[in-house]
């Protein structure tokens, strides 16, 4: 059965045709498996980690993609080329009281266990990574590599001492905030009167001290003037481990010229999101649209559901996706976005945050184990080996280099 499904798993991977330059996908597989084996890859944001907070989920198995099984394997991540990964503690923004905060931190605390947990219990095929170079020496011992990064930085409440909790736990970014203001900045999708108009009193002290830490400061999430207050705070580069091109698709969500332009000249990095709505602006189809409204209303706050609740959800949602399906971008669709923001920042600035179980699946690329083409795609549209080189994880691993160097030279 395990032969039969990576044959098809293999099938489905060199089938897509794209446009532009010619040639299709399968033109370019073999030659995007070899440079897959000899560079180093990393997608710097996967949401797998609420995952194994269920008893039911073995990251050591292969997992079919088709149904609720999630996205990313240790298996699939060797099939599809993927070195290293960044599985993110999420938490959904709840009340800014003490025990909303508290609750807050000791579910993020709880993901991080278990990510750790995962690790030790699979040190045959995976090791945790938590420096720059850890990337590469784990993949030359033949191990997958898997950081750690949260989303939300309201896991850290008002506390300060949080920052280097975290990163004594191998935290090693954060997404300052989610879709709503925290107490640390103002969210790009948070429409609530009440803003701090940028970073707050707090969150520059946040920045300061990730700054001195090493730990990066990820920008994905947060308002135009958060974004712009980071960079003239930010002694080192940041980055937006999953984002993408405003010109291309206008979500509040995406990064437009101006700010890509920013990020380039702050040395930082866009990773290039594949979430449907941040790839392309979504069809308006009314019964999806008010189905999927319904249940976000029904089950608002999925960071505080229960394992009964989040599985009720899970399951209404399927429902609503097989009564009134979607279709997806495509792995052109990414390369879009790619070639975009290369265009404008520069090949040394954007790299792949694919945002798999988190909502990120494009056609062509619908789980980790189909990475490969991605690099395909590339390879068809005319990047040389070195260039899809940076954007598969050169680019993020300078970045991270350059923090770690900074906050070492701040201790010497």
């Amino acid at each position: 059965m395990k032969t039969l499904i990576l044959f098809t798993v293999a099938l489905s991977a060199v089938v897509l045709t794209g446009c532009g330059t010619s040639g299709s996908l399968r033109d370019y597989s073999d030659e995007a498996s070899v440079l897959h084996r000899s560079m180093v890859t990393i997608d710097t944001h996967a949401d797998t980690p609420i995952r194994l907070l269920r008893d039911d989920f073995d990251p050591a198995q292969w997992h079919t993609p088709s149904g609720d099984e999630g996205k990313i394997d240790f298996p699939r991540m060797k099939f599809g080329g993927l070195d290293a990964v960044f599985f993110a503690a999420f938490i959904a923004q709840g009340p800014r009281t003490q025990a909303g905060n508290e609750k807050a931190y000791a579910m993020v605390s709880a993901i991080i266990d278990s990510i750790h947990a995962v690790v030790n219990r699979n040190h045959d095929v995976a090791a945790l990574a938590v420096a720059s170079a850890d990337a590469a020496r784990i993949k030359a011992s033949g191990k997958s590599a898997v950081y750690i990064g949260i989303e939300n930085g309201y896991a850290l409440g008002n506390d300060l001492s949080l920052v280097t909790k975290f990163y004594d736990l191998g935290v090693r970014y954060i997404t300052l905030c989610h879709s709503k203001d925290d107490d640390i900045c103002d969210s790009s999708s948070d429409t609530s009167s009440v803003k701090y108009d940028g970073l707050s009193a707090f969150g520059k002290r946040v920045v300061r001290e990730m700054n001195a830490l090493g730990m990066i400061v990820d920008i994905s999430h947060v308002s135009d003037k958060s974004f712009y207050d980071v960079l003239a705070l930010s002694t080192v580069p940041v980055i937006a481990s999953h984002s993408c091109a405003r010109a291309l698709c206008n979500n509040p969500r995406n990064m437009d010229d101006a700010m890509l332009k920013a990020l380039a000249e702050n040395g930082g990095v866009i990773q290039v999101s594949l979430v449907s709505e941040f790839l392309k602006t979504p069809l308006v189809l009314p019964l999806r649209d008010s189905a999927l409204q319904a249940l976000r209303g029904k089950y608002s706050g999925i960071g505080h559901l229960s394992a009964e609740q989040r599985l009720m959800m899970k399951n209404e949602r399927k429902d609503i996706n097989a009564r009134y399906p979607r279709p997806l971008p495509t792995v052109s669709d990414v390369a879009d976005h790619i070639d975009h923001c290369v265009q404008v920042a520069g090949i040394d600035h954007v790299g792949i945050g694919t945002d798999f179980d988190g909502g990120g699946e494009v056609d062509g690329c619908f789980d980790v184990s189909e990475m490969k083409n991605i690099t395909a795609e590339l390879l068809r549209r005319g990047y040389s080996h070195n260039e899809i080189r940076k954007i598969w994880g050169g680019n993020f691993l300078r970045v991270f280099a350059q923090v770690e160097a900074s906050a070492q030279n701040r201790r010497n």
